[in-house]
């Protein structure tokens, strides 16, 4: 009997990793997002290859700082072994997505069992916003598998008191920080648990043990954000600074400045965004809708029930000092931290915030059903539930609206724009509503024609940068001017008028040349 149901849940595990595969792979290149950000990021791993190494990674969507370099170290062997498609990258991604599903069975499978692992597991490979945050290359994106992992070895360092799972765990520590500054969090998370741990198992010493552990962690980081400790340590650390100052203070940055609602928030969109499936929250109006108000009150309740079965197995565990308690706590606090930080956060907060936190409420979930299974009639609604998740986790899947075809588009217009320069130095610019040029710039680097870059003039007093043509990308059509536009190229470039223009894919192409006269 033992080895058939190992058997049963072989096929189980598989079909899963199979759906997980599937929603994350699946039509990739044609839904893929490709704007002036995925553009710059390829740009830079493709000059890492070429040797044009660097200590700085992304800039932060908000707040002006950077972070580590380790993405583009991520993306360059991807961008290298898919011929420098940028699609490369984006499969990296969907990757270390399904590596999370198959890391999200194994830790509910030690730590509650294999039901538990195996549905935290399924519903983690069909939720939509976590598929849609594992079908693009974007630095934020394999946070959750490393924040995991993180956590794991931690667990797994406390409980056989491991120093090289301590250093791993502080090196994996240093690696989440370098793809999201609010990986912050995390280092708080995984400070209390030490504490929390070394207080209920060694109560005489656990201050001196917990230091211990906090040095050998702290070893394994550095080591870990060593490359971007290294630009921080040269230039007087003016992002790390940065940082700081942008995470604690406050100001009127469209965020709540209120604490308690701000947990209700965040409490809500950890199961009703992540497990449930709801709608960003601030678009719907529950009065006006019947069933998004039902939606919404179920997926709360759902979150309210599942983490009020978690705190009553954390206080049993806690007062029999059970070795349990080390799982159990390592939960506890992941969601009370998790959740509870976020209260100090004075920022507008987004889905992909939550990225270290998106393995958590599958486990929370996952363990209130398996328990459920277990009292009489509650079968009956354990089965109930997991049906209704599965199915609202259906209804959006991310390849049901129309492929974008970004990718394709972008490579399109930049080769028409090669093909009408006719083989001479050009200019370029691009005219859009909140975009950048990175995307166009980069196929014109991988060709290797690219345009000239118009330098200032107390750069380039004799304007040698300056060419006889300008191709200017207009993405705001059909109302667009590029004659005495304010974008640098266009007013570097100097009087000038349109000798031609086309219409080609989305978008407006024109051709300047200097102002002849009549």
């Amino acid at each position: 009997m033992g080895k058939l149901l190992n058997h049963k849940e072989k096929i189980i595990l598989f079909l899963i990793l199979l759906a997980a595969a599937f929603f994350r792979l699946y039509l990739i290149e044609e839904y893929l997002t490709f704007l002036g950000d995925e553009g710059r990021d390829v740009l830079v791993a493709y000059k890492i290859l070429h040797g044009d190494l660097t200590l700085l990674g992304p800039t932060a969507s908000v707040g002006g700082f950077f972070l580590g370099p380790i993405y583009y170290y991520f993306m360059a062997p991807f961008l290298w072994l898919f011929n420098y498609n940028p699609v490369g990258p984006a499969i990296m991604v969907s990757l270390f997505g399904i590596a999370t599903v198959m890391l999200i069975y194994k830790v509910g499978k030690e730590f509650f069992g294999t039901n538990t692992g195996l549905i935290a597991a399924g519903l983690y490979a069909i939720s939509p916003l976590v598929v849609t945050y594992s079908r693009s290359s974007w630095n934020p994106n394999p946070m959750p598998f490393f924040s995991l992992l993180t956590l794991y070895l931690i667990y797994k360092a406390v409980k056989k008191n491991n120093i090289k799972l301590f250093i791993l765990s502080g090196f994996l520590f240093g690696i989440t920080m370098q793809l999201h500054y609010l990986a912050l969090f995390l280092g708080v998370i995984i400070f209390v648990y030490i504490l929390l741990n070394h207080f209920v198992y060694s109560r005489n010493n656990y201050i001196s043990k917990s230091i211990k552990n906090y040095l050998w962690i702290f070893l394994g980081f550095i080591i870990g954000w060593s490359p971007f400790l290294a630009f921080e340590v040269r230039h007087g650390f003016p992002n790390i600074i940065s940082i700081f100052n942008f995470i604690l203070a406050s100001g009127d940055t469209g965020g709540s400045t209120q604490f308690t609602p701000t947990l209700i928030d965040v409490f809500f969109r950890i199961f009703g965004r992540l497990v449930a499936n709801f709608p960003e929250p601030q678009k719907v109006a529950l009065g006006a809708h019947l069933d998004m108000a039902i939606w919404y009150y179920a997926a709360f309740l759902l979150g309210i029930v599942s983490v009020w079965f978690l705190i009553k197995r954390f206080i049993k565990e806690y007062k029999s000092r059970s070795p349990e308690f080390s799982k159990i706590s390592l939960l506890v606090v992941w969601f009370i931290l998790g959740v509870g930080l976020f209260g100090f956060y004075k920022k507008s907060i987004y889905d992909y915030y939550f990225g270290f936190m998106f393995p958590l409420p599958f486990f929370i979930v996952s363990f209130f059903i398996v328990n459920l299974w277990k009292k009489g009639i509650g079968k009956f609604v354990a089965i109930s539930i997991l049906l209704i998740l599965i199915w609202l986790n259906s209804l959006t899947l991310p390849f049901k609206a129309s492929a974008n075809r970004q990718l394709k588009q972008v490579e399109e217009i930049s080769k028409f724009v090669i093909d009408k320069v006719d083989n001479k130095p050009f200019n370029f610019a691009l005219i859009t509503g909140g975009n950048s040029d990175h995307a166009y710039r980069y196929f014109f680097t991988i060709w290797q024609k690219e345009p000239v870059t118009i330098q200032n003039v107390s750069l380039d007093p004799k304007r040698t940068t300056v060419t006889n043509q300008l191709l200017v990308v207009c993405e705001i059509v059909p109302d667009c001017h590029p004659l005495g536009h304010s974008v640098w190229e266009i007013a570097g470039f100097g009087r000038a008028e349109i000798v031609e223009d086309w219409d080609v894919s989305v978008v407006k192409v024109f051709k300047l040349e200097h102002y002849k006269g009549k």
